[in-house]
């Protein structure tokens, strides 16, 4: 789903400032991580069940309102997980990053349908170490990556852009060029959100309500970073069915 744009969270942890510790930065993103690759095992969960069961081929061939809310569920979870930081508690947020993970991992089902499965786990490899790599040199570099992050972020826009017109279009070389190009964006996207969530969690006390809440956010984030990644990967590196 190359639609999906990392939610705008991180602007908000400047009304949570607390400190600035090395330490406590560990301890947040540690907790942000832990809770990304919880979403990221439940969405390849139902995916897989999803496609194994015929539950999605059901669902799509079903025809009414029910693919488009398999469709659109993610989007609506995104919407109301960054605006509701102040309204929902961190219970609340869980349980939706949960119900996130799994409505991805079913409007994902197709993926194991579309694509062989050896080509998925060598495409998910790829995403691992790529993934890896980067949030490694986001969270030890120095550099502000803030200018680069506006830029990743204008880039996304036309992204979006192209990848709706292509849908009119069904250009094969448009396709090619928006994969490529959302390889760049979300690999450079996971070094950046990484370094603003080591800021965040460098400004927060960890014990707080705050901290959890800012933590499922941050992990729904970067789970995006991920997922994108791996689509866009998959659609040059992939071997159909």
């Amino acid at each position: 789903m190359d639609k999906n744009q990392p939610p705008k969270i991180f602007d908000k942890a400047a009304d949570y400032n607390i400190g600035n510790s090395t330490a406590l930065a560990k301890n947040f993103i540690a907790n942000v991580f832990s809770w990304m690759v919880v979403g990221l095992i439940t969405t390849a969960a139902v995916a897989w069940y999803g496609a194994s069961t015929d539950l999605y081929s059901e669902i799509i061939s079903s025809g009414g309102m029910m693919p488009w809310i398999i469709m659109l569920s993610p989007f609506a979870f995104i919407l109301a997980m960054n605006f509701g930081l102040e309204k929902f508690s961190a219970t609340t947020l869980t349980v939706m990053f949960i119900a996130f993970s799994a409505c991805m991992g079913l409007s994902l089902s197709s993926v194991f349908l579309l694509y062989s499965l050896g080509s998925v786990f060598q495409v998910f490899a790829v995403t691992a170490g790529t993934f890896g790599i980067m949030a490694i040199a986001g969270y030890t570099t120095t550099i502000d990556l803030t200018r680069m992050g506006s830029l990743l972020f204008m880039a996304l826009i036309g992204i979006i852009l192209a990848s709706i017109v292509n849908l009119f279009i069904g250009s094969s070389a448009m396709d090619l060029i928006i994969s490529i190009i959302g390889v760049i964006v979300f690999t450079g996207l996971i070094a950046y959100d990484t370094q603003r969530i080591k800021r965040i969690g460098m400004s927060i006390d960890n014990e707080s309500s705050t901290a959890s809440k800012l933590a499922i956010l941050a992990a729904t984030s970067l789970y995006l970073d991920f997922i994108n990644l791996f689509l866009f990967l998959l659609r040059l590196l992939g071997r159909r069915n």
